[in-house]
């Protein structure tokens, strides 16, 4: 596969954004999505604060039962008073993720062999202390009639590489396996390492945790889908100083014809969003995205942005979600191996 074309970049959306009103936010600040359809009906799953303040939790919206995928026509889940309703609650998790809340999900379905069935999850970072963790990484179980929370986070840090903290966890279930990709470290000492682990179970038994993508790379997310039968992967570096980010903050897409542990064995990455301050966004992360056709170009990317405010105090920002409408060519650095 020698196809070199470049990604086209089309639209960009504004989804939720916490100073526009017309986004229905309500005082409420959501990010973090996890693009999914289930049951023929698409998903965003969310992280964010119900009121602007306090521990995070998960929270989701929906297109019409139907409907295609689309960046427009997003409907928050409330309850019955209108308040956002977190997708589940958080009696037995309490003691890892009450205090810090709940941040990054990221859907997965896969083989559970304990059971011998098929299962629904919604991996997290979750932190005991406070919002800036430290972190471990855990999961909602769907039981088929909701979301349930565990008593105990299913991946720790265990590496001296790690410094402690695991978070913004990506997966995908493959060959039997659950595969993990996340970011390990520490946002306020601006050190990220990325690591790779994999495990029969997605709850025990992970293999040993191996640096994915070195700290100077400042990966932050690395989000992979299937397409024919390769995969294509996008991913996040981020500038975490003061001062103008470099050139290559922003989003960028790669592939490979297998799920390597290492980011030198993918193919040599093509930037498709800079970090350019356009208003409601600048300095794009946590991607997430779909294919409108499993085997086609045109693809939905989500993703988080930050925006200056006027407010007093030490963080004058505010989050939002925006959508990025793309064409991935098909064959284009499917061979593996970046250039040195």
């Amino acid at each position: 596969m020698t196809d070199l074309r470049k990604p086209t970049p089309r639209a960009e959306t504004k989804i939720f954004d916490p100073r526009d009103p017309a986004t229905g936010l309500d005082g409420a600040e959501l990010l973090d999505a996890s693009v999914v359809q289930r049951a023929g009906q698409w998903w965003l799953y969310l992280a964010g604060q119900a009121h602007g303040y306090g521990a995070t939790n998960l929270y989701s919206a929906s297109l019409p039962s139907g409907a295609p995928l689309s960046a427009t026509g997003w409907k928050l889940t409330r309850n019955s008073a209108g308040e956002l309703s977190p997708i589940a609650g958080n009696t037995h998790s309490w003691v890892w993720d009450g205090n810090g809340g709940r941040h990054c999900p990221s859907y997965v379905k896969g083989w559970d062999p304990g059971k011998g069935e098929w299962v629904e999850r919604i991996y997290y970072a979750g932190a005991a202390e406070n919002l800036w963790g430290p972190y471990a990484i855990g999961f909602l179980e769907w039981n088929g009639a909701e979301w349930k929370d565990q008593p105990e986070p299913a991946f720790f840090a265990n590496e001296e590489w790690e410094d402690g903290s695991v978070n913004e966890p990506n997966l995908i279930h493959h060959d039997g396996k659950w595969k993990l990709w996340y970011v390990a470290g520490s946002n306020q000492e601006d050190y990220l390492v990325h690591g790779y682990a994999e495990s029969a179970e997605g709850s025990t038994g992970w293999t040993k945790h191996v640096v994915f993508a070195p700290p100077e790379m400042k990966m932050f997310d690395f989000c992979v889908r299937q397409r024919g039968d390769a995969f294509d992967a996008i991913f996040s570096r981020v500038w975490l100083k003061e001062g103008t980010p470099p050139s290559d903050t922003g989003l960028w897409w790669c592939r490979s014809d297998k799920l390597h542990s290492r980011f030198s064995e993918w193919s040599q990455p093509i930037q498709i969003m800079t970090a350019e301050d356009c208003g409601w966004h600048s300095g794009p992360w946590k991607p997430s995205f779909q294919f409108l056709e499993q085997t086609g170009e045109r693809a939905l990317v989500f993703f988080d942005g930050s925006c200056r405010t006027s407010d007093p105090g030490p963080f004058p920002f505010a989050f939002t979600l925006g959508c990025l409408e793309v064409d991935l060519p098909l064959g284009s650095g499917a061979n593996n191996g970046q250039s040195a």
